[in-house]
């Protein structure tokens, strides 16, 4: 997961002005230095616009960019050696959120490297994951992003809990995932294939990037998904979506279409979906 190093370079850092500043961390000063200052306005030329991602930082909430507590993928304080290899497995994730009875009380987060280091390259034979645990992080759904990123560039931790008003666990956000936020889409080597737009599930339902070209995957299914006078208008899955719904489907969501199939919102941000799973008529669950 990729993650700022706040280096100099090999050059100096000029001194702070207070302690203040110097414990803002790397995004805290880089936000501050793209944000205009009080005597400046915002006339819409390019010196005086802020970059449209750094604004992200400050407009947008944690409860915009976390996963659902449906979705995320966690493991009980009890399980065995056996089952959470096959949990890292599974699920191709580094990180997995450690709870005691339910999700509802967090203990933590076990990291697949300290597992690894521990039981993979035949290290401790005695498995006790309380040992191997890590702290997380717990965000409100309303804090601004760009805090969030600020207190886990400081603690040096990769993940947040996201908590409700009620001490419940709301959902999940890494550091990627609010990276992304401000420069885009991170792709690493876990990350679906460029030309490979779709997977096919057990029991034939499919696991497609929204931006797959619609045509291909009309091609794959042999259905027509939209009317010719579309086709032009619509050019990938997430289009056809956002056209069925009439604006940007949240994670969670299930959007049917006429014709049959069903799209299930896996991946979405405020602004753009990502993954969608897609059941067609002749593969749905009855």
């Amino acid at each position: 997961m990729t993650h700022a190093d706040d280096t100099g370079g090999g050059r100096q850092a000029p001194e702070p002005d207070d302690e203040e500043s110097s414990d803002k961390g790397f995004f805290g000063r880089l936000f501050d230095a793209f944000a205009p200052s009080e005597d400046e306005e915002d006339d819409g030329s390019p010196q005086s616009r802020t970059p449209p991602g750094l604004l992200n930082l400050r407009r947008m909430r944690v409860e915009d960019v976390a996963i659902p507590s449906v979705e995320i993928v966690s493991v009980p304080v009890e399980i065995t050696l056996e089952e959470l290899v096959d949990v890292f497995k599974e699920s191709g994730l580094t990180r997995l959120p450690v709870y005691d009875g339910t999700l509802d009380s967090p203990l933590g987060m076990v990291h697949l490297k300290d597992f690894a280091l521990r039981h993979g390259f035949g290290g401790h034979t005695s498995y006790d994951l309380r040992e191997m645990m890590r702290p997380l992080i717990y965000a409100p759904p309303s804090m601004p992003i760009g805090v969030l990123l600020q207190k886990m560039q400081t603690d040096r931790m990769h993940m947040a809990l996201v908590i409700d008003e009620y001490g419940g666990v709301d959902g999940l956000v890494t550091i990627e995932d609010l990276i992304e936020q401000v420069i885009g889409q991170i792709e690493d080597e876990h990350d679906t294939e460029e030309d490979k737009f779709w997977t096919v599930e057990q029991g034939g339902s499919y696991l497609a990037q929204a931006k797959t070209p619609l045509d291909e995957f009309e091609d794959e299914i042999g259905m027509r998904l939209v009317d010719p006078e579309e086709e032009e208008e619509i050019d990938t899955l997430g289009g056809l979506v956002v056209l069925l719904t009439g604006r940007v489907p949240t994670r969670g969501e299930v959007i049917p279409h006429p014709a049959g199939p069903e799209f299930e919102v896996i991946d979405a941000d405020a602004r753009r979906l990502k993954r969608l799973r897609v059941r067609v008529p002749d593969t749905r669950d009855e």
